[in-house]
């Protein structure tokens, strides 16, 4: 569906993409990873052309890109792309943002329009959004915003340039959220992307970009387990981690406990946040009754410094957080009150419920 061929880009003297290529199929879900600075941004520009390429080849099924010749707005019209800083129109409200596109360019009459924004907003859940302004919502809001409008415009392709960045820790799952729904819907998602356990569980390939070239592609168990070379290996072990597996009630908890305090001694994480780990841990625990075929994965990123506890079973699609409706649920609300955020998504017969400790 994609395909960069020797793709380059200079700023001046500055070689900032270096003989590029990549091949890309329908519905594909695509993370690029990788220090800041080495291109990651700009080669998504370039594949819609914000930016210009220098040098090199673009083809979207097979319509060269670069061609004088080629329809680039309408090319564009189907690869949406949600930028780090939302870039909706303020002064529109957020039914206008979403209906704008589709009348002037895909010729939709406006109550065709309407009600497709309307099914988009819901699919976000923002629906009681839909007259609000962008300045009335919220950073994680506007982002979900940012991508219901990629779908309103039909987009088979969307491009993600650091879709959470901007955003505080509290909104960052309701956005990852989002995304992991469209990775159901056969579109095609090329995603810059620093959350990295995000981008291990959704992606169908992993390119880490470095040096101003994807330096190392693979699948995610490739990259973040066994990444072949150095600057990757480099790269991927400054997210620290671990791992338990948990198969009888009659686990070592005390064991467990242990090698959770060693980890955070060895990475500097203070005693108070990890007596809050082992806390939230056993509470987390005491919520799988029957304790089988539980695996926990805990990882301290260095340049995020954040810890985040990532629990993972079997089954029937069950978030173990989700608050009973008198909200009597002790253990939740003593998890939930000692995490920044929690996220849970169901994928392939598998629950994840990740935490992020305070």
């Amino acid at each position: 569906m994609i395909s960069v061929k020797n793709l380059s880009k200079k700023f001046g003297d500055l070689t900032v993409l270096k003989n590029i290529n990549a091949d890309i199929d329908k519905g594909e879900i695509i993370s690029v990873i990788g220090p800041s600075g080495t291109g990651k941004s700009t080669f998504l520009r370039c594949m819609n052309l914000l930016e210009e390429p220098s040098d090199g080849q673009i083809f979207i099924d097979d319509t060269p890109l670069l061609d004088k010749n080629t329809n680039v707005p309408k090319i564009r019209q189907r690869m949406g792309m949600v930028f780090q800083s939302f870039n909706l129109y303020s002064h529109l409200t957020v039914l206008e943002n979403l209906t704008l596109g589709p009348v002037k360019l895909l010729n939709k009459n406006k109550n065709e329009a309407n009600k497709k924004a309307f099914e988009l907003l819901k699919l976000v859940g923002l629906a009681e959004k839909v007259y609000s302004f962008p300045d009335e919502l919220s950073g994680g809001q506007k982002q979900r915003v940012a991508i219901a409008r990629c779908m309103a415009m039909e987009s088979d392709i969307i491009l993600f340039d650091e879709p959470t960045s901007a955003l505080d820790p509290t909104m960052v799952s309701e956005v990852l959220a989002v995304i992991r729904r469209l990775s159901r819907e056969g579109i095609t998602l090329v995603i810059v992307t620093h959350e990295m356990e995000f981008a291990k569980s959704i992606s169908n390939r992993v390119f880490y970009m470095d040096e101003g070239l994807i330096y190392e592609e693979g699948s995610p168990e490739q990259i973040f387990e066994n990444p072949k070379r150095e600057k990757t290996k480099a790269f991927i072990h400054r997210i620290r981690s671990m791992s338990f597996n948990i198969n009888s009630p009659h686990y070592d908890l005390y064991a467990l406990q242990a090698e959770m305090e060693t980890f955070c001694e060895k990475h500097m994480v203070a005693p108070e946040v990890a007596t809050r780990l082992i806390h939230i841990t056993e509470e987390l625990l005491n919520l799988h009754p029957d304790y089988q075929n539980i695996s926990l994965r805990l990882s301290y990123s260095e340049k995020e410094k954040s810890l985040k506890l990532l629990c993972m079973n079997p089954g029937k699609e069950h978030n173990i957080l989700e608050e009973t409706e008198d909200g009597d649920n002790l253990e939740v609300i003593l998890i939930k009150g000692q995490c920044q955020y929690t996220d849970y998504w169901y994928n392939e017969g598998v629950n994840f419920t990740e935490l992020h400790v305070r």
